[in-house]
């Protein structure tokens, strides 16, 4: 039996393709705006919806569509969906973070270089006709003991990626069935805390992280560390980050996502903290492209479509 699948936001041209065996017709609507898709989803008995950020789903956005049987998240978050709801209304949740986890690991350890070798500047500065060896003089990661909070998809393959340069890779999760594996060990934060030279976030974003590594947080390090994060910028308090810059206790940052990435759209403190950050020379700054590469466009589709097929396969979808 076929059924039917709304894509609200843009994905790589593969899906249909990739859905079709599966009896999955896709109507493919990236044109709908955020205030569009409830009437969208309550014109057709869609068993599935798949979105990546354009709105967040809601109780009130569920109740227009009756039929609905997945949400599928084309990537790995899923901060803007509301997983309560979705159980309520007996709404299965898919996502992809296996199709964008490699990029996120290398873009990690990307950061990491263009940190410790003052890579950005340094071309900035050659470009502009300086050359300034001793000045952009950098770290070695061999040697250093590099601290990941949180060990799932993201943070195993940036792990992953670590082995070969002859550091020690700590990492703590909060989840008790985190499996170990031999690129990182697993410890307890208090032993993050104490032996960690560079912190990695790889936590997902949810109320309870809002703001997790804040004042109180970075202040239980025992060394003075450099932050790099990829994860989500609201689970970095960047008050704090700031305050840690500016003191000395932070040797540097690294961030690929902001805590407001609407740049036209900041408070008068958000634009203060992020005036420092852009004028920082120890800090790299990317535009939440981690998961962001051609590859990994067409790899979450691939994900997303064996997840359908597998969630289908267990039963029949009312149409």
């Amino acid at each position: 039996m076929k059924t039917l699948c709304l894509v609200i936001d843009e994905v790589h041209p593969s899906l249909p393709e990739l859905l079709a065996p599966l009896g999955v017709q896709v109507h493919y609507r990236p044109d709908l705006t955020a205030a569009e898709v409830p009437a969208a989803l309550a014109a057709q008995p869609y068993a599935g919806l798949m979105v990546r950020s354009k709105l967040r789903i809601t109780a009130a956005l569920l109740a227009h569509g009756p039929h609905l049987r997945y949400v599928a998240r084309a990537g790995a978050g899923v901060d803007n969906i509301d997983e309560v709801a979705l159980a309520a209304a007996g709404v299965t949740l898919l996502n992809a973070p296996e199709g964008n986890r490699d990029a996120v690991g290398e873009h990690t350890l990307g950061l990491l270089l263009a940190l410790f070798r003052n890579i950005a500047r340094a071309d900035h500065e050659v470009r502009h006709g300086s050359w300034r060896r001793e000045a952009n003089r950098g770290e070695e990661i061999g040697g250093k003991t590099i601290g990941l909070l949180g060990y799932g998809h993201m943070g195993r393959a940036f792990a992953r990626r670590l082995s070969g340069f002859g550091c020690t890779v700590l990492a703590h999760d909060n989840d008790p069935d985190c499996a170990p594996d031999h690129h990182a060990t697993l410890v307890p934060l208090a032993e993050l805390q104490a032996r960690a030279e560079v912190l990695s976030l790889h936590i997902p974003y949810s109320a309870a992280n809002h703001g997790f590594v804040n004042d109180d947080f970075l202040t239980g390090f025992a060394n003075p560390i450099w932050v790099l994060n990829t994860a989500r910028g609201e689970v970095l308090d960047h008050a704090a980050l700031v305050r840690g810059l500016q003191s000395g206790r932070l040797r540097g940052a690294a961030l690929d996502v902001l805590e407001n990435e609407k740049l036209a759209q900041l408070t008068a403190a958000q634009q203060a903290r992020l005036d420092f950050l852009q004028s920082a020379p120890n800090v790299v700054l990317s535009p939440h492209i981690g998961g962001w590469t051609h590859q990994s466009y067409a790899r979450i589709n691939e994900v997303l479509a064996q997840k359908i097929g597998a969630f289908l396969r267990r039963g029949p979808v009312p149409g």
